[in-house]
């Protein structure tokens, strides 16, 4: 094994973390017949030498030695090394993406297309693996010929035919998945692969297959799915709870001489292997035939008594405690899914939630059925895919956010722990559960903070969902948070959410904010107080904010003295001890604290002679977060700054969005003027969604928008999305849902009267 290894030069070569001189050492490292180091060894190959997906010179220099790895009967945990190929060779760079690189990424874009053809050229050996007798390797077998082989139709025969005979249930599930992946990479096999899905979908023996199915069916064809999808479903998720657990997921195959055994369709009779193929390979149609129409299968019948056959769970190797980040996901893995009797139903869940993607009335009753199953382990599912679905698709979620809500009660710490956090997100929408989040609190004060190793501590969720609900049930726990050595980071923002309901706690902020010491460590200590106080404009609190603002050490000061002068901006008049250092600090014009002092100035004591100046230059700064804030300032000015009108009318074309965006609603806060300035909001709207929020609040305040006019248009089919703005693939943020919901109560403010009102 590994001929030739010893004569590629490695060090010339490099990878994540440097030299590539240790590949050699990972490679042999797979092979190895100590499970640690094999798993030591997989983790460096995604660690360093493919790591996050990257391919390197040394990567494309693996590749002929991990197929002699995954051939080779006599190396272990062989399923991971396909899994690693199928990494390698599955990237599609499409024509968009051709078109998108630059030259500093011409290099990375001709490995990825090299290691693609690399991968592809070896990959008639899966044919080989889907049969092979470590049920690990049948696992990662399937969606490695889907992702790699160059012949879908032929892939498709093997996995049709592989289904009946396959004893593994998680096997089976693959087989499945792997055709809807051939579906999804093949446009026109769509059609040929949901006929298949549907009919599994329908009558196949195992709930589980079943499901993997109809969640297949929603990724690639989901008009094919059937109009009762919801009760169907269900109705599997109760057949799983109900039947008895069999040991490794095995199902029985099907005995010799069985047309259609449990959970298969019968194998195509007219399908011949291609000329000079191995016979070990299923008969397949040409890669260049027309797909052939599946046969309807047939009822099962009975199958014998199969030999004893190992799990794809056993197949993976024996499963060590190592220090790597392989090690670390499969011990999160196995703690995740203690106790489940299908822990593969999760993922499966998610694909069908995945692939009914809009329909959210469909999804929300799916998952209030799930909410109600008496198996924690599927409501812990449903509660974190609850949380996925109201991120990303807006709709009516009252009766969805109470069960949320119930689970809280839950003896069982991560079922309570996923709802209170799945709530934290919500704002506003986490109104049915506030009865449950209350008697949660209540139930649970250690669980108020929460502290770590390596930071500061933290509100905890429950306390966050309440307060962000604004609801007062929440301020004893912000009080004894206060009361502790080190104050919660997040306080002042959960004062924030609460409003009026926090003012008896200004009290509390304001003698801990006199107790801070002025050291290098102050900003820490310091910023969640003067947070809360500027949420509740404490005046009285003026003189604890000016000695914060006069002693800001060096180390984190600006940050510091900024967060010290909002605080005063916010209190406004209540400030006027401050005017004094106030007028001092913005004798230094055109620097991004007097900038901040002017706002101040202006907030305390209305001088509006003393800041324009200031603002005016720093609209002028080279740095164009400064210049947005002296714009924003200008527009608190309202129409005493109008001499900076044809100022913020200049930069209504300047290169930097934001910018425009603050120059624009300046520009009519200063001058009352909307016809340009509605123009440059709704050029920024289409442009960038993440200005929407600002761009709707600006329109809200000018007044009923003109029935017919383009902002109406524009603001009416916001409001008509079922998708969240700010919606990502992959990624969110935790004030998503909350922006969105705020950006829609704006629209409708907007609208309200619309007709009534002139043409902007």
């Amino acid at each position: 094994m590994f001929s030739g290894i010893d004569e590629v030069d490695w060090a010339s070569m490099e990878h994540a973390y440097g030299p590539a001189d240790d590949v050699p050492e990972l490679l042999r490292g797979l092979a190895s017949d100590d499970p640690a180091e094999r798993e030591a060894a997989l983790d460096g190959m995604y660690g360093a030498v493919h790591h996050q997906g990257d391919v390197y010179a040394c990567t494309l220099a693996c590749i002929p030695f991990l197929f002699e790895l995954v051939v080779d009967p006599g190396v272990q945990d062989r399923g991971g090394v396909v899994e690693l190929l199928t990494s390698i060779g599955g990237f599609d760079l499409d024509e968009d993406d051709e078109a998108e690189i630059d030259e500093d990424e011409i290099e990375g874009a001709a490995n990825y297309a090299m290691a693609a053809a690399a991968v592809t050229a070896g990959a008639g050996v899966f044919f080989e693996l889907i049969a092979d007798e470590d049920p690990g390797v049948r696992l990662a077998a399937p969606l490695a010929l889907a992702t790699l082989h160059r012949h879908p139709v032929r892939v498709l025969a093997l996995l049709r035919e592989r289904l009946p005979v396959e004893p593994d249930e998680e096997v089976r599930l693959a087989l499945v998945e792997a055709a809807g992946r051939v579906a999804l990479r093949h446009r026109p096999l769509a059609e040929r692969v949901g006929k298949w899905l549907g009919l599994l979908a329908s009558r196949a023996d195992s709930p589980g297959l079943r499901l993997a199915a109809l969640a297949q069916l929603a990724r690639c064809s989901p008009d094919g799915l059937p109009g009762d999808v919801v009760p169907v479903v269900s109705g599997l998720l109760r057949e799983m709870r109900s039947a008895p657990e069999e040991s490794g997921g095995r199902v029985e195959p099907a005995g010799p001489g069985t047309g259609a055994p449990p959970g298969g369709v019968p194998a195509r009779e007219d399908d011949e292997p291609e000329p000079g193929s191995d016979t070990t390979a299923p008969p397949a149609p040409a890669a260049d035939s027309e797909p052939v129409e599946p046969i309807e299968p047939v009822e099962p019948v009975q199958a014998v008594d199969p030999e004893p056959v190992a799990s794809a769970e056993a197949g993976r190797g024996e499963h060590v405690v190592t220090p790597t980040l392989v090690g670390h996901l499969r011990s999160l893995y196995a703690q995740e899914n203690a106790g489940r009797g299908a822990p593969w139903a999760a993922d499966l869940l998610r694909t069908l939630h995945v692939g009914l993607d809009d329909r959210v009335g469909d999804r929300t009753a799916l998952l209030a059925d799930q909410l109600r199953s008496p198996d924690r382990h599927q409501r812990i599912d449903a509660v974190r895919m609850s949380g996925g679905l109201i991120r990303a698709w807006r709709g009516p979620y009252e009766e969805l956010v109470a069960l949320v809500g119930e689970q809280l009660a839950d003896p069982e710490p991560r079922l309570a722990e996923a709802a209170s956090h799945v709530l934290e997100e919500l704002f506003g929408l986490a109104a049915p559960a506030a009865d449950a989040l209350a008697a949660r609190l209540a139930a649970d004060p250690g669980g108020w903070v929460k502290t770590w190793a390596g930071g500061p501590p933290g509100l905890g969720s429950t306390v966050k969902a309440l307060a962000r609900l604004g609801d007062a049930r929440a301020v004893p726990a912000l009080a004894a948070a206060l009361e502790r050595e080190q104050v919660a980071h997040d306080v002042g923002f959960a004062v924030g959410c609460l409003g009026a309901a926090a003012r008896p706690l200004a009290g509390v902020l304001r003698r801990r904010l006199a107790d801070v010491e002025l050291d290098e460590n102050a900003y820490d200590r310091a910023s969640p107080l003067l947070a809360g106080l500027t949420a509740l404009r404490a005046g009285e609190a003026t003189p604890e904010v000016l000695r914060v603002l006069r002693g800001a050490p060096e180390y984190r000061g600006a940050w510091l003295r900024t967060a010290a002068l909002r605080a005063l901006g916010a209190f406004g008049p209540a400030a006027r001890e401050a005017v004094p250092e106030l007028r001092a600090l913005v004798r230094r014009p055109g620097t991004a604290s007097a900038t901040e002092a002017a706002e101040a100035l202006w907030a305390a004591s209305g001088d509006a002679d003393a800041v324009l100046p200031v603002l005016i230059e720093g609209l002028e700064s080279d740095q164009v977060h400064d210049r947005r804030s002296a714009a924003v300032a200008l527009g608190a000015l309202g129409p005493r700054a109008a001499v900076v009108a044809p100022r913020l009318r200049g930069l209504l074309a300047h290169d930097e969005l934001w910018l425009r965006v603050d120059a624009a609603i300046a520009l009519w806060e200063v001058s009352g003027r909307t016809r340009e300035t509605v123009a440059a909001l709704l050029t920024a709207w289409e442009q960038n969604r993440h200005v929407r929020v600002r761009v709707a609040e600006c329109l809200a305040r000018m007044g009923p928008v003109p029935e017919g006019s383009a902002a109406a248009h524009v603001l009416r089919s916001e409001l008509v999305s079922v998708r969240r703005h700010n919606a990502m693939d992959g990624g969110y943020g935790s004030h998503d849902i909350h922006e969105d919901e705020k950006l829609l109560a704006l629209c409708r403010q907007a609208l309200r009267g619309a007709g009534k009102g002139s043409t902007p």
